[in-house]
């Protein structure tokens, strides 16, 4: 039979068919409809397969056989493990991610790392505005960081959703860079997130002390923005900014002295939390 559709896109159906249950595949006979009367094989999912999990049947009778032993009724186990599978279902729908109005470049931070890793919707959320959102439609996680896990975590344990704290990057690179520099030097921090600005500032004082002068500046003061780069001879930047920088220091290279060495932060969150945060939602085997 002529479809007009690729091999591999049939090949993927099938096998969505054969997952779903309504055909077989038989070796060296072909794919056949399913009697929907046979009780189906439970199968271990192939991607689960070498993870260091022997017989995941055996896992799940064992949660059922713990529960039992607990003294819960079959009826009640299966209840029991069905709101605990449909909750988790729930808080994998969207992702919500919230931190205060005042720093909410933070959440735009945390945003633009995670968006490429989610095939899920993702918003971000003021947490003023977070309960009347959770209001409207309770299903999802909220993400945050650990700064603001506890008003947060509060809201969505209200409306029986998840609260989960996002750890963010350690900044070794920056930091090292920072130490080296010789005292006298003028620092410029750029940006999003007026919190990271204000960390930043409390870290390289402990660190430097009245050594070197900091100036730092949100990109969207864009006078603000030029005087520090008139003054800086290094330029510490996250990637929402560096457009911004690039943009006004090519407009207003004239009026600088000196061009500051720019260097842009890759990372605002650590490199194992989003593999941690996909887990924990279910969106990651």
């Amino acid at each position: 039979m002529q479809t007009g559709l690729h091999r591999n896109t049939i090949s993927k159906v099938y096998r969505q068919l054969e997952n779903d249950g309504v055909v077989e595949a038989m070796a060296g006979s072909g794919i056949y409809v399913r009697d929907q009367q046979k009780p189906r094989e439970a199968r271990t999912p192939p991607h689960i397969k070498n993870k260091g999990i022997i017989d995941i049947d055996q896992e799940v009778r064992k949660c059922v056989d713990g529960l039992l032993k607990a003294g819960c009724t079959l009826q009640q186990t299966r209840e029991l493990l069905t709101r605990e599978i449909d909750w988790r279902l729930r808080c994998g729908a969207r992702v919500l991610i919230s931190t205060p109005r005042e720093d909410i470049g933070a959440s735009m931070l945390i945003a633009e790392e995670l968006e490429p890793h989610l095939e899920v919707p993702l918003e971000v959320v003021p947490m003023e505005e977070l309960e009347s959102v959770l209001e409207s439609s309770n299903n999802g996680t909220v993400v945050t960081s650990r700064y603001f896990l506890q008003p947060i975590e509060s809201l969505a344990k209200a409306h029986s959703v998840r609260a989960i704290a996002v750890d963010l990057n350690d900044f070794r690179q920056e930091i090292t860079m920072l130490k080296e520099l010789r005292p006298g030097s003028c620092v410029g921090l750029v940006s999003i997130s007026p919190g990271i600005l204000r960390a930043a500032e409390v870290i390289l004082h402990s660190m430097r002390g009245n050594e070197i002068l900091l100036m730092t500046a949100t990109p969207d003061i864009g006078s603000r923005l030029l005087a520090l780069l008139r003054a800086s001879s290094h330029v510490l930047c996250d990637r929402p900014s560096l457009s911004l920088v690039e943009q006004t220091l090519r407009q207003n290279r004239s009026q600088l002295m000196r061009m500051p060495q720019i260097h842009c932060a890759e990372s605002y969150l650590s490199k194992d939390t989003i593999e941690k945060l996909l887990k924990e939602i279910g969106l990651q085997s």
